[in-house]
């Protein structure tokens, strides 16, 4: 069986792509891109090392691209501090007594929780706001406009 060259390029550009959905390795993908344009450009009858000069020039430039494209897109907040991530973030409890060292035992969702404060100054009673959940415990700020 004699395969041609734009078939060895199909062929390596599938095998890619089964082994980027295997592993999700973005960078798999780049280079089945790569493999593609290498394909075409064979089947345009170039030579070899014009097919695999455009495989490399496709594969490097879809990553750098996706890389820029990623590097401008604003960072989302760590997940203990991410709303999108943890829903108790920005809910309200009531701080009755801080101790000493800066913690506290709060009452949130019927259980007892233990706080730390995170915020300018010195801790006060009262309300204050879910900032972030370390553990099994949570982090507390002024809740705003008190």
């Amino acid at each position: 069986m004699d395969l041609s060259s734009p078939t060895l390029w199909w062929l390596l550009a599938g095998a890619l792509v089964a082994a980027e959905l295997a592993t999700g390795t973005f960078y798999l993908l780049m280079l089945a891109l790569g493999s593609a344009a290498g394909a075409l450009a064979a089947h345009a009858g170039l030579g070899g090392t014009a097919q695999v000069t455009s495989g490399a020039l496709v594969a490097m430039g879809g990553t750098a691209l996706w890389h820029f494209k990623r590097a401008r897109k604003p960072r989302s907040a760590p997940a203990e501090s991410n709303r999108d991530v943890n829903l108790d973030i920005g809910q309200t409890v009531v701080v009755r007594a801080w101790s000493e060292d800066g913690t506290a035992q709060v009452q949130y969702r019927g259980a007892a929780w233990s706080a730390a404060f995170e915020g300018a100054g010195t801790p006060a009673p009262g309300p204050h706001a879910i900032v972030a959940v370390r553990g099994n415990q949570l982090v507390l700020a002024p809740a705003p406009g008190h």
